[in-house]
This record gives C-alpha cells, structure tokens and sequence, in this order.
C-alpha cells in the first residue's frame, strides 16, 4: 500500500516496488496543490504497469483506509501522501492539519486494525528546525520547527511512535532531504528554475545565496525507502549509532545524500543543464526557510549497506533533459 502514489516520491517508489513483481494498492487524492495534469500522467503510467490498483479517495475520508486494508491486507505499508510546502503552510494550515495530521491518524488506526509486517511513514528534514549541528543525526534534537508544515510533520512522528508503542507495531520514519529530479513537483526549486531559465525570465534567488541543501536525487530517495522495508525495528536488535525507541519497534532514519551544496553551486548545476546562464534577483530569505540541511546518513548505511548517490551535476541533467521532453521546449 502506497498513499500519495500520484506523488513525486510516490510515483517512483510505487515504480521501482512494481518492477521488483510487488503488487502495489496506489492510494492518491490527485489534489490542486501543483498541476493535476502531471499527478495523473504519473498515475496513468503505473496504470500500464502489471499488478498496479489505482484507488482515487483522500487519506483523511473517515474508514476509506480501514476498507482498502481490510480488502487487501498490505503486507508493507509506505506512508508519503501529505500537503507539501514549507511557504503553502503558512497561507492555508488548515489543509496540513486535515491531510498530515488528521490523514496520518487514519492511517494509524488502519494499521492497528490491520498489522502489517512493517509501515514506513515520510517526514522531513525540516523537522530539525532552528537547529545548527551538522550534519542532522536522528538522534539529534528536533523541537524548534520553523514552519507549521515541519511541525505537522514531527507531530506524525511522534503520532507513529505512541501507536509503535501501545500496539507493537513495526514503524519506521524516514526524513527526506530536499528531493528532485525528473517529474518533480512544480513548486520545487529546481523545476522554478528550469522554467525561468528556458523561457528566459529572471530566477528568484532567497537569503541571497547563502543557503545549502543536502539535495537528494530521486532514485536514491526511493533506493533508500525500499532498502529499509527489509530493516524492521527491533528493540533487541541495535545497531551502531541507532535511533531505536527504547519503548517501541519505532525508529526514524536520515535518507539523504550526506553531501550539502551551496545554493549558487546548485543553480550553476542547472544553467550548465540548461546551456544558460540566468538573470538573478537577490532577495532575503523567506519565512521559515532554513540556512542549511546535511544528512548524516551512517545510520541508514548500517542498516542498509552501501547506497547510491548522485552527484547534482548529473541529476539535474536528467531533470533538465526530461523538462525539455515533457514540455517540448
């Protein structure tokens, strides 16, 4: 069971899994956040896929999740669909209370009901907050969220480990750390740029540049996310470095590329990519942005072994080629 499979992350994820001979149940509300038009190329693509069941509903519709898990009974639950957007969150909280809190919670009691062997569930590097360690470790102290989107996200956290607890029930958090690549969401930086480049506009540039991001390209993010379906949490089974609930079968783990770019880095990345180079407005930074992220990721290689990593160079040509394919430009 996969929710948000219209998604970016979902998409690739629901992908990868169908590809490997799982049959997956996509579970997605095909929301106005971003052009639906893309959500549903992305849908209609696993829909060619043998083994694939599209299921259009919104996660938070009270028992839609305690049927489809009653009908299917998903042996590996992976938990992605949320109102995205550190800006959208401070225009319009309702949305993230209503899909991230009240949608998480509908899962929650759909995996009570209905155990499966694991549930992994997404949450964010913007969790860390206000916090200026590097890198971030999972054992790291996260209670100074800057945007309410992040504090939706370290609710579900904590919403996830009291179920782990009172239920025994196998849950896994992994953070994401700045996600791109081909057939991301529009309201990313990356495909902001792109646009701007190719049509020959001026690029917005925050806090003036000094900014830097551990950036993840997407088939990475999702090597990760099914690497760890196989590492199910267990309190008599730590390893090095652990972020194991001393109370629950609950861990949470970095997945990132543990390398941070400097915004200017990143965009010179994309100009190359492009063959142009921009026009850029400097402005301050925006509200509830962060100056920096960086994934400590040894956790997730102990559990894991080896994992990819994509340079951004690389990443944001594949990005840039496939803009330029899907947009004809």
């Amino acid at each position: 069971m996969i929710t948000g499979s219209a998604g970016f992350v979902g998409y690739f994820t629901a992908h990868a899994l169908l590809r490997q001979g799982w049959r997956v149940i996509g579970l997605d509300a095909l929301s106005d956040y971003y052009d639906v038009t893309l959500k549903a190329r992305r849908h209609a693509m696993l829909e060619e896929m043998p083994g694939f069941t599209p299921v259009i509903g919104r996660l938070e519709t009270p028992g839609l999740l305690q049927q489809l898990f009653a009908a299917h009974e998903p042996r590996l639950v992976i938990h992605l669909a949320a109102q995205a957007g550190v800006r959208y969150s401070i225009d319009n909280p309702a949305s993230y209370v209503q899909a991230n809190l009240v949608g998480t919670a509908e899962l929650l009691e759909a995996v009570r009901a209905h155990p499966p062997a694991h549930t992994l569930l997404a949450s964010t590097s913007s969790v860390y907050g206000a916090n200026t360690e590097m890198p971030y470790t999972e054992t790291h102290k996260a209670d100074t969220q800057m945007s309410f989107y992040a504090a939706t996200k370290k609710a579900t956290e904590a919403m996830a480990h009291s179920y782990a607890h009172l239920y025994a029930l196998p849950i896994t958090m992994f953070r994401f750390f700045t996600v791109y690549g081909p057939w991301g969401r529009p309201d990313m930086a990356h495909f902001k740029f792109t646009k701007a480049i190719l049509n020959g506009d001026p690029i917005e540039v925050y806090n003036h540049g000094n900014q830097q991001r551990d950036f993840t390209y997407i088939d990475d993010l999702v090597a990760g996310i099914i690497a760890l379906a196989d590492a199910i949490p267990d309190p008599k089974a730590p390893v090095p470095g652990d972020s194991l609930s001393p109370v629950a079968p609950f861990r949470v783990v970095n997945i990132g590329n543990g390398t941070p770019v400097k915004l200017m880095d990143y965009i010179a990345a994309i100009e190359a990519a492009c063959g142009r180079t921009a026009e850029k407005i400097f402005l301050d930074a925006q509200p509830g942005d962060v100056p920096a992220t960086w994934a400590d990721t040894s956790l997730l290689e102990a559990l894991t072994g080896p994992r990819p990593t994509t340079d951004v160079h690389t990443g944001l040509q594949h990005f840039v080629d496939w803009y330029r394919s899907y947009y004809r430009v």
